[in-house]
């Protein structure tokens, strides 16, 4: 191993892990503002919402194609423009002077997010060889729960000290602190797939048919809900038809076809994220609204679990580089079962103490999960897809984080109705909290199935 080498993988780590920290860092950040951006433009939680939602389908319908271009024109060529694109929009958020503007910007720095984990994880993996791959994903995992620990408590000091608009200036230069390195420090390009065709109609179709899914699946209660859902799949099946007639598909969908451990590992992602991404969101409820604790301490409490996934994750992905990672990965989901079982106990008067020790718990079963499922992907794929496995591993994310929140959305629906939640009604909001903990238990529990069946990565 030469000295430059050794030099490029630390400048790949680094820019690497510092993107990684940054969009998660803005999205759990930001979500503490929201209460601020409504007072300032005046607007209603329904538009609020689609400061969050906006930035998820954008970022989830980018992902894949973006992946597949970075294979195509080069992986540094692609993460260079996203973390450009994601810190200008960063920029103009924070001195949007419209709800509707704000909307906008957060579109396009959503586009530039799926740019960075479209090709984060990729040049990683590119960089690293097998045998260090597990430890290099792990530390940049870690800095993704990390962005997600720190988010709440800055968005909320930053909001209150200086303003909303504080909260996206933030993180300008650390943008800047990527862009420089990148320049300056990383030499490669990692174009394996040069010369090949980019899908655009297969890229127009893809979008098309996940926004009307991501879209619909939320409102599936209503009837325009469930037409756009059907729509989506409908459209969905003509593209999967569709990339299986040319010869340089968007997404090669022999990857899943041909490849067990690929296939799985996505399908254990969707499942994981789906099961698990709404805890946080529905112990916010229940800490604020029935325990009647503040959102600073609510904070300090949900911080249990990032804290611990951010500690235990480089070591978690050093040991899948020697432990086949569907072992540990599938642990990680039986424990975060059990973690969701113990959720659906909760009352009114559980001890606080308890709750953190069950997000403690959770939290190890979230890091035992993660990395080795990311070494998984990533190692069972050519080099030439790579960014393509990396953008469907995002997708899985994402999709999975719309599915968790739209079957927390018909549970309140069902059991509190369109209405405020008010101290009449916390009886029905706890029902369907811990109705919401049972669907993801059983739903974590047949991932842990999924996870077992990807076969093994080692050889």
């Amino acid at each position: 191993m030469t000295e430059s080498t050794r030099a490029e993988k630390k400048a790949a780590l680094f820019v690497a892990s510092l993107a990684s920290f940054l969009t998660p860092f803005m999205g759990s950040s930001i979500n503490v503002a929201l209460p601020s951006i409504g007072m300032a433009f005046k607007c209603n939680a329904i538009i609020l919402s689609w400061i969050a939602t906006s930035y998820i389908l954008a970022a989830a319908v980018c992902l894949i194609p973006f992946g597949r271009a970075a294979d195509i024109l080069g992986r540094k060529k692609i993460f260079l423009m996203g973390i450009i694109i994601f810190t200008v929009a960063s920029l103009l958020c924070g001195l949007a002077d419209s709800v509707s503007m704000l909307i906008v910007f957060r579109v396009i720095q959503a586009i530039g997010s799926s740019m960075i984990f479209g090709t984060g994880v990729a040049i990683l993996t590119s960089v690293f060889p097998a045998r260090e791959r597990g430890r290099a994903l792990g530390i940049s995992v870690s800095s993704v729960y990390t962005g997600l620990a720190i988010g709440p408590f800055a968005g909320g000091f930053l909001t209150g000290n200086l303003g909303w608009r504080s909260v996206f200036f933030s993180v300008v230069p650390l943008g800047i602190i990527v862009i420089y390195f990148v320049l300056r420090r990383l030499h490669g390009e990692w174009a394996d797939a040069k010369g090949e065709k980019f899908d655009w109609r297969g890229s127009i179709i893809y979008g098309s048919s996940l926004i009307l899914i991501m879209y619909g699946f939320p409102k599936l209660s209503s009837l325009h809900g469930f037409l756009y859902l059907i729509s989506g799949i409908i459209i969905l099946i003509y593209f999967i038809n569709w990339e299986l007639k040319i010869d340089h598909p968007l997404l090669d969908l022999k990857l899943f076809k041909n490849n067990i451990t690929f296939r799985y590992s996505n399908l254990a992602a969707l499942i994981n994220y789906s099961a698990t991404f709404a805890i946080t969101f529905l112990l916010s409820f229940y800490l604020q609204k029935i325990r009647q604790l503040t959102a600073q301490e609510t904070g300090v409490i949900l911080v249990s679990s990032p804290v611990i996934m951010a500690l235990i994750s480089p070591s978690v992905g050093k040991l899948s580089d020697r432990i086949e990672p569907r072992i540990l990965s599938s642990l990680g989901m039986t424990i975060s079962s059990i973690g969701l079982i113990f959720l659906f106990f909760i009352t009114p008067d559980t001890e606080i103490l308890r709750l953190v020790l069950i997000l403690v718990f959770l939290g190890i079963g979230f890091a035992l999960f993660s990395s080795p499922n990311t070494n998984a992907v990533m190692g069972s794929v050519e080099k030439k897809q790579l960014g393509v496995a990396s953008g469907s591993l995002g997708t899985m994310r994402l999709t999975g984080q719309m599915l968790s929140m739209g079957i927390v959305t018909m549970l309140f629906a069902l059991f509190i109705g369109k209405v405020e939640i008010n101290p009449s009604n916390l009886d029905k909001l706890l029902l369907s909290i811990k109705t919401a903990f049972a669907v993801f238990a059983v739903l974590c529990f047949t991932g842990v199935f999924a996870s077992l069946a990807r076969g093994k990565v080692h050889k």
